[in-house]
């Protein structure tokens, strides 16, 4: 399959490909059209002035052409073309299912739009902006061309405030003070607006319940002759408002819980810290866990925040399906002695089903040989009635192996057992509730063994897992993971003589790779990962073209240091090579260190820019020489230079001496990445990519046997491979499927000559490579 992609993407076949997309761009779509009508052929925007892109303001434009493949051709209108005006046949209807439709030229929306893009400039501080508008019409085609003429920005000169209310006035003041608002800002409605519903929502969140954005005005008095403004920034009841109790904060004086049932039913009763709780028989969350998510309390300001943070955290847990919050005034008559307003609380929560079981079937066939596995999946989700989540699955597969000589047993056979246990609070020895009780948290404990017996050798791998993820309330856009502990442990303790003699005892690189492959394996590490998003929460569409925002993860792993410690301590021996052994086998220890960037830049919403940066560094130290295998870098692949198959690249300069790939030498413990993809949308769900990739891995250390591969500061920018090629992205809307075509543009094996500039002295079968991956490299 790979070799007829390859074969299809020929230089040849490409030039083709192109032609056909220039060809369809220019089909004509006329026929599609009434003869009173014309077709839309451009829309442009400029500004008078580089303080204005005119391109932030394309999405006031309310007609826009047909789309274009990376800006350039309209492919879509081509395809679209290729139908006939009737749909009585399937060829037509799925061209133009699959096109876009031609854009009727409408003088109307023309003037909409430069309407909106007047509105807009003033919006932003050019009070005094124009559009000009520039439409011609030829051979029934029309061209729009729209002129931003903003003039000079207005900016506040002064800030005064106001109140109906001298104790609310102190207020509003150090509340603006927080904010965007100052001296010399633009007078830019978006950003008042923003700070408008920022000072209301603080002021809600200290308990004024009642008061809203009606409240709050901003009045900008401009000066003749002049530029700047005097910004009113005035708090008041609005016309017709007679609530005495709109600049009074709000307490909560009781928080009553609704546990699967309404409000009013009779039922068993509890009280825990200022929670009522009503239930039925028996709590199906015990209090400790209202306790934990619920921030609402008696006694305490009302704060929006808090109505938010119980919303979230309830229906974080698993064992509720959903759950409302209504606050209700309680009236002047029920205020008893106090004359602070109050507000009661009513929590509802309903229940969902506490076990679940599913099953999954799956038949194998490998190199021939048919098997079957079947895993079975039991989930409590309410295990000690908080919100606890406990998994177990089992696993068992059977394949029947034939045509193996030399072997005894002629079957593979494999079973797994895999425990999860979810907390969802930070459950942490003599950690006190106080000091994570603004943590949105989950713990999580995880054990699994897996047990594989192979004619050629019988492998038993243990994993065990103690972490923690948690968000700041405060600060949501991070998110946290620590291992606590995090252990690997991989043992063989059988392997057959047939197979160790002709493959793992020879001398040559696939010897050296399975060697790597089937060797113990203990690794015991602490790890921390920490995940930045400048948009938050908020979801990223899988499409790439989501808008903008950038990404930052950090992480950091240490391992083998307890079992050093222990080691130095008398409790483990050296072996013959000089290392320590834990449970017989050499244990890893190292330091590990990766930053990764990514950032998504719209150009419109059907184009955007995306950049990727990424740098790792791990280093082995005390009872390990090298960092472990399945720790160290590779370059080349879907994911990182997409003019190499994976691991076909690097480390450094160095290359094999029969050009083929060796997986254990083609690694290194340092590398660096630097990708830019421009996107965009083709036509239905289907999106296309152009990229350029530049990076490479290298040793940190000299070895013999990987010459010109040790990273050097004076030179290592010669030995930075870089790749360019373009990619198709089919958007299954939950996952996309991906495939890149990617051509070496330098290449660092070579040193010298036509073949380290690929880009100049191209040759298809060498410099090519051609990748299929789930979701986006980036």
């Amino acid at each position: 399959m790979t070799d007829l992609l390859k074969k299809s993407l020929h230089p040849a076949a490409v030039i083709v490909a192109a032609v056909v997309c220039v060809w369809l761009s220019g089909c004509s779509p006329m026929r599609f059209l009434d003869d009173d009508e014309t077709l839309l052929a451009r829309v442009s925007l400029k500004s008078d002035t580089k303080a204005v892109n005119a391109e932030d303001y394309r999405g006031y434009v309310r007609q826009e052409a047909n789309s274009r493949w990376f800006n350039l051709v309209k492919v879509p209108l081509g395809i679209y073309s290729l139908s006939r005006a009737d749909t009585a046949k399937r060829g037509g209807r799925l061209w133009k299912r699959l096109g876009e439709a031609p854009v009727v030229y409408d003088s109307t929306l023309t003037a909409q739009s430069a309407a909106a893009l007047r509105a807009a400039l003033r919006g932003h501080g050019w009070l005094h902006g124009e559009v000009g508008v520039d439409e011609t019409q030829r051979k029934r085609r029309a061209r729009v061309h729209y002129q931003l003429q903003p003039g000079d920005r207005w900016i506040v000169d002064s800030i005064a405030y106001e109140a109906d209310d001298s104790a609310m006035l102190g207020l509003l003041r150090n509340v603006a003070q927080d904010g965007v608002l100052r001296k010399g800002m633009p007078l830019d409605v978006a950003l008042l607006s923003q700070e408008r519903e920022r000072i209301v929502t603080a002021l809600q969140n200290m308990g004024y319940y009642a008061l809203n954005k009606e409240y709050l005005a901003f009045i900008a008095d401009t000066l003749a002759g002049s530029r700047a403004a005097l910004l009113h920034v005035v708090l008041r009841r609005p016309d017709g408002t007679e609530d005495a109790a709109a600049y009074r904060p709000f307490t909560i004086r009781r928080v009553d819980i609704y546990e699967n049932m309404a409000e009013g039913d009779t039922g068993k009763v509890t009280r825990y810290r200022d929670l009522t709780i009503h239930y039925r028989d028996r709590l199906w969350l015990n209090r400790h866990t209202y306790s934990n998510h619920v921030a609402l309390r008696g006694d305490k300001l009302f704060g929006e925040r808090d109505v938010r943070d119980t919303y979230s955290s309830l229906n974080g847990l698993q064992p509720v399906g959903y759950t409302t919050v209504r606050l209700r005034r309680v009236s002047p008559a029920e205020l008893a002695d106090t004359l602070s307003p109050q507000l009661d609380a009513q929590i509802v929560v309903s229940p969902t089903d506490r076990y679940t079981v599913s099953a999954e079937a799956d038949g194998t066939n490998t190199n021939g040989d048919f098997g079957a596995a079947l895993s079975l999946t039991f989930s409590n989700r309410n295990t000690f009635h908080g919100g606890e989540v406990f998994s177990l699955k089992l696993r068992g597969a059977y394949e029947a192996i034939k045509g193996l000589e030399g072997y005894g047993d002629q079957n593979y056979t494999e079973y797994s057992v895999e425990s999860r246990l979810r907390l969802p609070a930070f459950k942490f020895p003599f950690v006190p509730r106080r000091a994570v009780q603004n943590l949105k948290a989950v713990s999580e404990l995880g054990l699994m063994y897996n047990s594989q017996d192979r004619p050629e050798f019988h492998r038993r791998v243990l994993t065990a897992r103690w972490a923690y993820t948690w968000t700041h309330r405060a600060e949501p856009r991070w998110q946290h993971t620590l291992d606590v502990l995090n252990l690997n442990y991989v043992f063989l303790p059988w392997i057959s003589e047939t197979f160790r003699t002709e493959y793992l005892e020879g001398t040559n690189a696939r010897s050296s790779i399975l060697r790597n492959t089937y060797e113990n394996l203990l690794i015991m590490r602490i790890g921390y990962n920490a995940v930045f998003n400048s948009r938050g929460a908020q979801a990223v569409s899988p499409s790439g073209m989501s808008g903008r925002g950038w990404q930052l993860r950090i992480n950091a792993e240490t391992a083998g240091n307890l079992l050093y410690t222990a080691s130095r301590f008398g409790l483990f021996r050296k072996d013959e090579s000089g290392q320590y052994e834990a449970f017989g086998i050499p244990f890893s220890q190292y330091a590990k260190i990766d930053l990764d960037y990514a950032a998504s830049l719209p150009i419109n919403d059907q184009n955007s820019l995306a950049l990727h940066a990424l740098f790792g560094l791990a280093m082995p130290y005390g009872n390990s020489l090298v960092v472990p295998y399945e720790k160290r870098y590779f370059a080349g692949g879907a994911n990182s230079v997409r003019g190499w198959s994976v691991r076909e690249l690097g480390p450094g300069g160095y290359h094999t001496a029969d050009g083929k790939v060796n997986f254990v030498n083609q690694t290194g413990n340092l590398q660096m990445l630097l990708s830019l993809e421009y996107r965009t949308h083709l036509f239905w769900k289907f999106n296309g990519a152009a990229f350029v990739d530049a990076g490479n891995t290298w040793n940190t250390r000299r070895y013999a046997d990987i010459p010109d591969s040790r990273f050097k500061f004076g030179g290592f920018w010669k030995q930075i491979a870089v790749a360019y090629g373009i990619g198709l992205r089919f958007n299954l809307d939950y996952f996309i499927l991906r495939f890149d075509a990617g051509m070496k543009a330098i290449n660092p094996a070579v040193s010298s000559g036509r073949e380290h500039y690929p880009i100049v002295h191209p040759k298809f079968s060498r410099d090519f490579a051609l990748h299929f991956a789930v979701g986006l490299p980036f």
